[in-house]
């Protein structure tokens, strides 16, 4: 019964979902050029054969798969791959990343209409869900139309799993329409059964096992010459309010720390016109945009790097970086992509995104959680002051990530048997049921 009033209620409210996606359209969080992808309908036609589709929701969730992507690529040269996701992010950092026969699309919003547009255009045979995106009207419709899916390395927080107990019979229906289901942890595995996955595995997290953030060498240099040898820390995938506390560590920490030099990545980069106005109208503090191009001067307090995919350039340059997402209820950032690249890394209370991840982190002693700004500010200074702490997290953050590496072949095998029935199957793409 719940399905139903979803679905029903999804059409009732189309008109005001469309007005949603349009808002979004004007604040910058989709992509107006391809805005029709929203809608579900295509940018291109479906190409021939046999066609795998992977959804995922944002940057780390696409990164985290793309290894796997070019791995069934290279393994079965029949196969095509739709990757979808649902942010302009992911979208622009995808750019020139996918293999050949590859190929991204916008999501279409949860409505019937725009899913069932979509899926009569791409056709796919088999779809390939990842970490918690778990759509209704989305799974459900797909796995009407004889689309094999699979659930893979997915996630249910605690808070998920409360949220979608109370809509048992929404989250019972869609996780049965998975043939498989190759979960994160043990937990995960627990729960995702509890609200009724079956042929569940626990097979850890393909984030161990992407590679590290790319960065241009030539840039990476040109940055180290403006930065010369001032001392820094980075302020990475903040969210709103953390720059206002970014600013005040700032302020606090040059007056004992001379030269001190702040990087703020905002998750955001639309927000960093805004975020160097409060820095300079509120705290008096000198800034510089990335995207307008300025350099780091000796006066410099705070540069705010309001542009996407350079968060592996800016990883490089400073040996600790404060996570954000994590002193706002947010839920955190993916802490593995620092620690891929040697930071010391740092985070607030608020990371059950991540939770498991910062738990092997922190008990491995290659991560410190800090529950304040005063916390974070006392930390900081630690770090800035002993160069051999700093080294020793970022060393211990460094063996965690490869100790557990590794994944990706177990994923593999574990959808090997569905990738060679329809690598094997003649007419693929073309047998799919009518909505």
């Amino acid at each position: 019964m719940l399905l139903k009033f979803y679905r029903w209620l999804t059409v009732i409210t189309g008109p005001i979902i469309d007005l949603y996606l349009i808002h979004r359209r004007r604040k910058g969080k989709e992509d107006p050029k391809r805005f029709s992808e929203r809608l579900g309908h295509a940018s291109f036609p479906r190409p021939a054969g046999a066609l795998v589709w992977v959804h995922a929701s944002s940057v780390g969730e696409a990164m985290s798969v793309l290894p796997l992507i070019r791995a069934i690529l290279e393994e079965y040269k029949e196969l095509s791959v739709l990757l979808t996701t649902g942010t302009v992010t992911s979208s622009s950092l995808l750019e020139g990343k996918l293999p050949p026969r590859a190929f991204h699309q916008f999501v279409p919003i949860d409505k019937l209409v725009t899913v069932r547009r979509f899926l009569d255009h791409w056709k796919p045979d088999i779809g390939m869900f990842v970490e918690s995106e778990l759509w209704p009207n989305l799974i459900v419709e797909t796995a009407h139309r004889g689309c094999t899916l699979l659930l893979i390395n997915a996630r249910m927080s605690k808070d998920a799993f409360e949220t979608w107990r109370r809509a048992r019979g929404i989250a019972e229906k869609m996780l049965r329409s998975f043939a498989l289901t190759l979960a994160q942890s043990d937990d995960d595995k627990k729960r995702l059964e509890t609200l009724g996955a079956t042929n569940v595995r626990s097979l850890g997290n393909l984030k161990f096992d992407a590679p590290a953030l790319p960065a241009d060498p030539k840039e990476t240099g040109r940055m180290v010459s403006q930065i010369g040898e001032r001392p820094l820390w980075l302020a990475a995938s903040t969210h709103e309010g953390e720059e206002r506390i970014a600013a005040e560590i700032h302020n606090a920490l040059k007056k004992e720390i001379d030269g001190l030099l702040t990087i703020l990545v905002p998750r955001h980069p639309e927000r960093g016109v805004g975020i160097a106005e409060l820095c300079r109208s509120e705290f008096q503090l000198k800034t510089a945009l990335r995207s307008k191009q300025d350099p780091i001067l000796e006066t410099t307090d705070i540069y705010i790097a309001n542009t996407i995919g350079e968060l592996g350039l800016f990883y490089r340059l400073s040996g600790i970086a404060f996570l954000g997402g994590s002193l706002v209820q947010h839920g955190g950032q993916n802490p593995l992509e620092a620690a891929r690249l040697e930071c010391a890394i740092l985070a607030g209370p608020y990371t059950t995104n991540f939770a498991r991840i910062y738990d092997a982190l922190i008990q491995g002693e290659a991560a410190i959680r800090v529950r304040s700004k005063e916390e974070l500010i006392d930390m900081l200074r630690t770090l800035l002051k002993t160069p051999a702490k700093q080294h020793t997290l970022a060393a211990n953050a460094l063996e965690i990530v490869e100790s557990k590496s590794g994944v990706q072949n177990a994923y593999l095998e574990e959808i090997a048997p569905y990738l060679k029935t329809l690598a094997g199957r003649s007419g693929a793409g073309n047998n799919a049921k009518s909505a």
